[in-house]
């Protein structure tokens, strides 16, 4: 089974979001999980791959080439896909992958976010889709969401497409639901 990662080619200040990285990258390593995401061998992107390999851990990246320098892409990798543009690289990291987690992250993160959960919405897949909200980094995020179905702008059934939680062990319960592992 693969699950899908999107998070930051940038570090994070919250050092909980390396100690997370270590105890997802070992639920993995356990479940004979492979890691699927953008790339880059920096930041928080770098941190997952780094860590699941170093547990023998299969990695796949999925790069444009406008970004194999300015995310330095990873050399050590199970392999390395590099395609020609964002929609291409969202487009293969979907299709390869069993499940989607969000970590923390920026504008890249959210949008990758938001159009699987679109896909899902649309009934494109069926995939479940989860944040890792570590120290409640989406609470805003989660909050604005919450707003716009009591707006009328999102139905209730569409945000429960959505789960979240802060910890580790009640995500991968999700993820997992008897499927993955």
């Amino acid at each position: 089974m693969k699950i899908c990662i999107f998070c930051g080619a940038s570090e994070s200040r919250d050092s909980q979001v390396n100690t997370d990285v270590k105890k997802v990258m070992q639920t993995f390593s356990k479940h004979n999980i492979e890691l699927v995401y953008g790339g880059a061998a920096i930041g928080v992107m770098g941190n997952l791959a780094n860590e699941l390999m170093s547990l023998g851990g299969k990695v796949t990246g999925v790069i444009p080439l406008q970004l194999m320098k300015k995310e330095v892409a990873h050399a050590g990798l199970t392999e390395l896909l590099v395609v020609k543009d964002m929609h291409e690289r969202k487009q293969m990291m979907y299709g390869l992958s069993d499940a989607f987690l969000i970590f923390p992250g920026g504008m890249g993160t959210l949008d990758e976010l938001f159009e699987i959960l679109t896909w899902r919405q649309l009934g494109i897949h069926n995939k479940p889709i989860a944040i890792m909200n570590i120290n409640g980094y989406f609470d805003h995020l989660l909050k604005f969401i919450d707003h716009a179905v009591d707006n009328g702008l999102i139905s209730p059934a569409h945000r429960a497409l959505l789960y979240s939680s802060r910890d580790w062990d009640e995500v991968w319960n999700f993820l997992s639901d008897g499927k993955l592992s």
